[in-house]
């Protein structure tokens, strides 16, 4: 079988879905390995590395005709009804924003595998790309906010006096709020962190930093079984954003992360939280791409908003493009591992598998997803 990898043809990102270091493994489930031309450039993957590791350099049409096609974001719509007939697609293909496409992947009987859509369990934790992508933009947010920062984070000690840590303040504490609290605590900073979920308090106090929550019952009962913060009651959402208005105040960089998957970001920090901040604040937030946490964040862009820098930059895991990459292709191998017969040399769907009934998205013609239907 063919396995391709296509270029991303979306400004925004500069992800690729294999690196030339993994072309081997990929090799030892029988699959020849195409690469379009040009596609890990802006990842810091240039064409040499790939032939290097045993793939072919190809054109993008080529790679459409490929058995499996791996991407980040899902392909436009030409793309899609130039794929070979019943191959497979695996990638982030984002099915809430991208019902519009369901109809030609059908049509061209595609499998199509949603990368972002494998559950939380154990068995899958080396397949789970969001968290692997999350990880990463916890890293950045806490670099993009220093460089943003016109003070140093850690404390320090001068013959001219004393320079006062920096206070971080997380709204949301997954995958990228604990690495935001880790990175800004490693850079000497005051860290406190919020979330819905009141099983996330042990493990903020784990890092180091300060945990506040709205203490009520439903917070007990905020997340999904898939670990995810679920949506909460108006009454804990008034309370909620009173306790963050209260702390805000005081801080001088503070990184949103919350998501609901499915629906747009709630909104936890308002223009009047903004403004209650000193100038020279930083807010960074994560969840732009689905619509944001603050209301005055605007996808790509730095706001200046009264002297608080607002930071909206998108597809933040791609702003550290050669790691993300790279676990991001070690994630997609994993998944492979799990519905490649090597033996036979084929795919081989088990649908008693629940990995494999989370992620398909559709096949023979049918979406198998009943969210999506």
């Amino acid at each position: 079988m063919q396995i391709a990898v296509l270029k991303e043809q979306n400004i925004n990102e500069n992800r690729v879905s294999l690196t030339p270091d993994l072309i081997k493994i990929f090799q030892r489930l029988n699959l020849d390995v195409l690469v379009q031309d040009g596609a890990g450039i802006t990842s810091g993957y240039p064409n040499e590395l790939y032939l290097e590791g045993g793939a072919k350099i190809v054109s993008r049409k080529e790679c459409l005709n490929s058995d499996i096609c791996l991407c980040v974001r899902i392909p436009e719509e030409n793309d899609l009804n130039n794929l070979k007939q019943e191959s497979v697609l695996i990638g982030i293909l984002n099915p809430y924003e991208n019902k519009k496409y369901l109809n030609t992947l059908n049509n061209k009987k595609i499998i199509s595998c949603c990368m972002e859509l494998i559950p939380r369990i154990s068995r899958a934790q080396s397949m789970d790309v969001l968290s692997s992508q999350a990880n990463l933009a916890g890293y950045r947010s806490v670099i993009d906010a220093a460089e943003q920062f016109g003070k140093a984070f850690p404390m320090m000690m001068t013959a001219a006096g004393r320079v006062n840590p920096a206070k971080v303040m997380v709204l949301g504490v997954g995958v990228a709020g604990l690495q935001a609290i880790a990175t800004a605590k490693r850079l000497g900073a005051i860290v406190s962190a919020t979330d819905v979920r009141s099983a996330t308090k042990e493990q903020v106090e784990s890092l180091g930093g300060k945990f506040i929550m709205v203490e009520e019952e439903e917070a007990s009962v905020g997340e999904t079984e898939g670990g995810y913060a679920k949506e909460m009651s108006e009454d804990y959402k008034k309370k909620q954003a009173k306790l963050i208005a209260e702390t805000i105040a005081k801080q001088d960089i503070v990184i949103c992360t919350a998501l609901i998957p499915g629906k747009t970001a709630p909104t936890l920090i308002s223009q009047d939280m903004v403004e209650s901040m000193a100038s020279g604040s930083v807010v960074v937030d994560l969840a732009v791409e689905a619509g944001g946490n603050c209301p005055l964040s605007e996808l790509g862009k730095v706001i200046d908003h009264k002297g608080v820098k607002i930071l909206g930059y998108a597809n933040v895991p791609g702003r550290v493009a050669k790691d993300a990459s790279a676990l991001y292709a070690k994630n997609i191998f994993n998944f492979l591992s799990l519905i490649v017969n090597k033996e036979k040399n084929e795919i081989n769907l088990d649908w008693e598998d629940e990995i494999v009934n989370a992620v398909v998205l559709t096949e023979n013609g049918s979406i198998r997803l009943e969210q999506f239907k």
